[in-house]
């Protein structure tokens, strides 16, 4: 019954989108370029496609060649305008992927705005350190910049083919949208995706001939204590000698969890809604639960997400001392990675912003 009713609601977004995005294909909405490279990494669905660990992949690709600026709008901030993220602030502040990209990358400029073009003109405004190249975060739908390469992630496991537009389905726009990227990404792959499968997928999403397909998978490191404890070894990786509660605030948690149960044959999950705020309510919540585990040997796992919101709470000591982060990051699969790197270098490479260019319109002006 609810299908029913959410279906012609879900046929009224769906021409609200398409001509929102007419608009824009006909010039009525323009777009604005910039004179320094953009990259957009976005997603045609809700929910989760690793957005965050395809955004820190390309922040590790280029940081260390070229000054890269990240901008997204800072999803659930308490917060309004241009923001540039500290790794001092709070996810309340600047949103929770922002504050984990500025953890783990203190030495690149992450900013947060909800207006992308103001956004943009605010990281370009400062000569001392104009960015070579700027990260668009979550901003496929974003039309109002026209990005020089525009990257689409599509969840392996939660394909488009036979999905529908909000609300009936999850798809924030129609599928036949993905002729816009660049760049499509399958992600959460499994370790081999077949030939027979990537021909499926690649008639799926009907690939045109200026777009390139590739195939991510998630790769997990070694638990992580939040609050400076104890590194785990062998008792947890080699004897499942613990028992884990698994903590997630995010979309798809289940590869996680399918993940940490080669460690672990006790595992209780305790799950929120995606970026959810955690109260105090909660967090009682989850020291009852983790102290009815009867298990002497026994930690909390959540995601580096989830840190960014809970790291400022009044956590008890009990919880500090047994909580522990899962590092994850995108691996390419099979040769992929070389193709896909020299792809973006090149790009970067071939149009970043040349700073004296930028003094001598700044000057020309005055």
């Amino acid at each position: 019954m609810l299908k029913i009713l959410l279906y012609p609601l879900s046929w009224l977004y769906g021409i609200g989108v398409l001509l929102r995005n007419r608009a824009y294909d006909l010039n009525i909405l323009k777009s604005h370029e910039f004179d320094v490279p953009v990259i957009s990494i976005g997603n045609i669905t809700v929910g989760g496609t690793g957005k965050t660990p395809h955004v820190e992949y390309l922040v590790s690709l280029l940081k260390d060649k070229y000054n890269v600026a990240t901008l997204s709008r800072g999803y659930k901030r308490k917060t309004k305008g241009f923001r540039l993220v500290e790794t001092t602030s709070t996810a309340i502040e600047t949103g929770d992927e922002p504050l984990q990209i500025k953890t783990k990358f203190p030495e690149v400029t992450v900013s947060v705005c909800e207006n992308r073009v103001k956004g943009v003109e605010q990281l370009i405004s400062n000569d001392t350190s104009l960015p070579d190249v700027i990260l668009l975060d979550d901003a496929f739908q974003h039309r109002r910049i026209s990005p020089g390469i525009n990257i689409l992630l599509i969840d392996y496991n939660r394909q488009i083919k036979n999905d529908h537009l909000l609300p009936y389905g999850r798809l924030r726009e129609g599928r036949y949208q993905a002729r816009r990227a660049n760049i499509i990404i399958f992600t959460k792959c499994p370790d081999e995706v077949t030939p027979i499968m990537r021909r499926i997928l690649q008639n799926d999403i009907n690939l045109l001939p200026y777009q390139k397909l590739y195939f991510t998978k998630l790769e997990y490191a070694k638990l992580v204590p939040v609050f400076g404890g104890k590194r785990l070894g062998k008792p947890f990786y080699e004897d499942k000698k613990y028992s884990i509660l698994l903590l997630t605030g995010i979309a798809s948690p289940k590869l996680m969890s399918n993940y940490l149960k080669q460690f672990s044959d006790q595992i209780e999950t305790i799950t929120f809604p995606d970026h959810h705020d955690y109260s105090a309510v909660d967090l009682q919540t989850i020291e009852n639960r983790f102290e009815a585990i009867p298990a002497g040997k026994k930690i909390i796992v959540t995601t580096e997400k989830d840190v960014m919101r809970l790291k400022n709470m009044e956590l008890s000591e009990n919880l500090k001392t047994q909580l522990y982060y899962l590092p994850v990051k995108v691996q390419f699969l099979e040769e992929e990675k070389k193709s896909f790197n020299k792809k973006i270098l090149n790009y970067v490479g071939e149009n970043k912003s040349n700073r004296e260019l930028h003094k001598r319109k700044n000057s020309g002006k005055s």
